[in-house]
């Protein structure tokens, strides 16, 4: 018995987007990639200490658990924004948003790492515990693959050409960012 097949659904083929439009849709993804690539940039170094255990030369073991800290709460403080004030309104209509699927999944993910990088952190700031660059690496290999990727996957689900899939131009220019 010969099976049918499921009839296949395609998305419409949007138009080309003028310069101007994609400003409006690509709008959240340069605000969102701005943010991110501060996190990049502080992980590169803590990462790049960790991996040759020395610090950086300006650095003093003070300021380096500091900037490490500053990562976590920073971190933390951005994607509290985030679940509180704009993926509540992306999920309205982007299913990548909503609280079951792989953005906010991320984000616990994330955290569970990281609670325990800035839980190392303070031990060490406060003396209980020496820090050690190798203990401190393997903190961040714990998180480090799903940070990463969770950095590149918001950027690319705020892009302009995903956006407009959703959104209409006046409805991004309200968007809560």
């Amino acid at each position: 018995m010969a099976e049918t097949a499921e009839p296949t659904v395609t998305a419409p083929v949007l138009p080309k987007m003028s310069a101007t439009d994609f400003r409006v849709y690509n709008n959240m993804a340069e605000h969102m990639n701005y943010f991110h690539n501060n996190f990049r940039a502080t992980w590169k170094i803590l990462y790049a200490a960790c991996s040759s255990g020395k610090r950086p030369q300006n650095m003093s073991l003070r300021q380096f658990i500091s900037t490490a800290e500053q990562f976590c709460h920073h971190l933390t403080v951005h994607h509290t924004i985030e679940e509180q004030h704009i993926f509540p309104v992306l999920a309205t209509k982007m299913p990548a948003f909503r609280k079951e699927l792989e953005l906010l999944t991320q984000h616990k993910q994330i955290h569970n790492g990281l609670d325990k990088f800035e839980a190392y952190l303070e031990k060490c700031r406060t003396g209980e515990q020496d820090l050690r660059m190798d203990e401190l690496k393997e903190l961040m290999d714990k998180f480090g693959d799903v940070l990463w990727s969770h950095l590149d996957d918001e950027v690319r689900q705020l892009g302009a050409e995903n956006m407009r899939k959703y959104w209409t131009k006046e409805e991004m220019r309200q968007m809560p960012m």
